[in-house]
């Protein structure tokens, strides 16, 4: 009988510890000196195992820094949903809250005269908000809406996008076209969000449209990724 390679065990060791608990989210792992000695295996099978944990998501290695439990998303939802920012805070327990950065009319530029049906003589108004829960800044926002729908100046003190649309401008959100993608440390976001220089952001791109189909927001959403959770749902189709 093959015996199992001892980095095997080590790494269902690291993953028992962090599932009781002894390891905590974002915890720091004591030294991979004191790992060895106290699980009785050289360091290169340590590493290894720590080598495979990170290419799971299990820890977070940081060079001169140490190895860290990764953090556990507060927040989880299927894309597939459509949802407000605002509410989709509120549903995991914590208070949303808001700082605007920019409101203002800017000329349409040509991606928004794409995304919402606009000519290059429109404006559109640009939201820019930082998004908290329990005062943590999570999301970093820019919402692009058709000048022409709202009132000036745009009243704030809705809670989320989608009731600033429904009680000012009597539209509602049928669905969205959404596009996900990765990205890196971004100087400005990244800084707003309190982001650690290896802290992952998820961009969400999305084009809303009304009940008759007519464009009428394009936002830009930066989810720090150690924070948000998306899931989807596929389904086979079956042919006859």
């Amino acid at each position: 009988m093959v015996s199992r390679p001892l980095y095997l065990h080590v790494i269902d060791w690291i993953k028992e510890q962090i599932r009781e608990g002894r390891f905590a989210s974002g915890e720091r792992l004591p030294s991979e000196f004191e790992l060895a000695k106290q699980l009785g295996v050289s360091r290169s099978t340590l590493r290894e195992a720590l080598r495979i944990l990170e290419d799971e998501n299990v820890v977070i290695r940081r060079h001169g820094v140490g190895t860290f439990v990764h953090p556990r998303p507060l927040f989880s939802s299927g894309i597939e949903e459509l949802f407000s920012v605002t509410d989709m805070i509120a549903a995991h327990g914590k208070r949303p809250g808001t700082h605007y950065l920019f409101t203002g009319r800017v000329k349409a530029q040509a991606e928004d005269r794409e995304k919402l049906n606009v000519s290059e003589k429109d404006e559109v108004v640009v939201i820019e908000r930082l998004r908290t829960a329990d005062d943590e800044p999570v999301v970093y926002c820019i919402d692009k809406i058709p000048a022409h729908l709202l009132p000036d100046p745009v009243p704030l003190h809705y809670p989320s996008i989608f009731q600033l649309l429904e009680r000012e401008a009597g539209i509602r959100i049928s669905y969205a076209v959404a596009e996900i993608e990765p990205v890196g440390y971004h100087e400005k976001v990244s800084s707003l969000l309190s982001c650690a220089p290896e802290t992952a952001l998820l961009l969400l791109k999305q084009v809303h449209y009304d009940v008759d189909e007519n464009p009428v927001l394009y936002c830009f959403n930066y989810f720090r990724a150690d924070r948000f959770r998306f899931r989807v749902v596929r389904r086979r189709l079956l042919t006859r």
